[in-house]
């Protein structure tokens, strides 16, 4: 029972980086139904400013995470503009493929920067570990729960009771009724871009102080591990990206724990086949019928 709990524990840290990437992915689809493979990949520049910033700068953990939010922010905004915006009215398979070329783009250009191996990230946090009952919980799973906890709070503050908000859910219902209702739409998928693109800067920090490493490489996995949590959850819906994310986590870290370390990977994708199979629409969506 205590090795259940502890594992669990150990799931919830994982799913909380697990589900800040997938925010930006369900944030990015609601709004402008476009599935952003690159955004694992902004994911992965959040952690390598974190690293510059602390190893070379100096700066402290909190600060980094900061810089690194607002620096993923303006990348996410710079690739809409230059890479998604003139494709808004092309097939989605257009988009698709721009999506995955800006992901390559970007890995290329971190290996041109910073060379393809692996590098330690640096200790930004003293590792404390507290003991309850032969459970152990540590400040880097506390620091990296509250985190998340946090940003989601207050992504949900935004969403739900902000001008930009509500101008963002109506876009997600209607573009073309939100437009003539005067919502300029241009600056509303921009933002959409800022929050997801924030919230994955930070998850990469957090990720490098969790598994002490980095690669220019580091985002494919986890930000397809994102993607199956966003649709799990339902994709387009903010709380199913939250549920997803921990879900995942969960499900992965128990997998590894019970003699799955080899094969935890192939679970998370079996269970994105199953949620099309039997609910494509996911646990939080609902299936809508389009007239032809």
């Amino acid at each position: 029972m205590e090795n259940l709990v502890q594992q669990l524990i150990n799931g919830i840290s994982l799913g909380s980086i697990y589900a800040l990437i997938a925010l930006g992915y369900t944030m990015v689809y609601g709004v402008i139904k476009l599935i952003n493979f690159a955004h694992g990949d902004i994911y992965m520049v959040g952690a390598y400013l974190g690293y510059a910033l602390i190893q070379n700068v100096g700066l402290g953990l909190f600060p980094a995470i900061l810089i690194s939010m607002i620096f993923c922010a303006i990348l996410g905004v710079v690739i809409e503009k230059i890479a998604y915006k003139p494709l808004r009215g092309a097939t989605r398979v257009a988009t698709l493929i721009t999506a995955i070329g800006v992901s390559y783009l970007l890995q290329n250009v971190m290996i041109y920067i910073m060379g393809p191996e692996v590098k330690a990230f640096p200790t930004a946090l003293v590792v404390r570990n507290w003991t309850f009952g032969g459970v152990t919980i540590n400040s880097q799973q506390i620091l990296i729960f509250l985190t998340t906890v946090i940003l989601m709070i207050a992504l949900q503050v935004i969403v739900k009771y902000t001008k930009m908000g509500k101008a963002m859910r109506a876009v997600s219902t209607d573009p073309e009724a939100a437009q003539l209702m005067g919502i300029n739409v241009d600056n509303v998928i921009s933002f959409t871009f800022v929050l997801g693109s924030s919230l994955a800067g930070a998850a990469g920090v957090l990720v490098g102080i969790y598994y002490n490493s980095i690669s220019p490489l580091m985002g494919v996995t986890p930000g397809l591990k994102a993607f199956v949590a966003a649709v799990f959850g339902g994709i387009g819906i903010i709380p199913g990206a939250m549920v997803g994310g921990y879900a995942i986590g969960i499900i992965e870290t128990l997998v590894s724990a019970y003699g799955g370390s080899m094969f935890k990977d192939a679970v998370v994708y079996l269970i994105l086949i199953i949620i099309l199979i039997v609910k494509p629409s996911g646990i939080f969506g609902k299936n809508t019928k389009e007239k032809v």
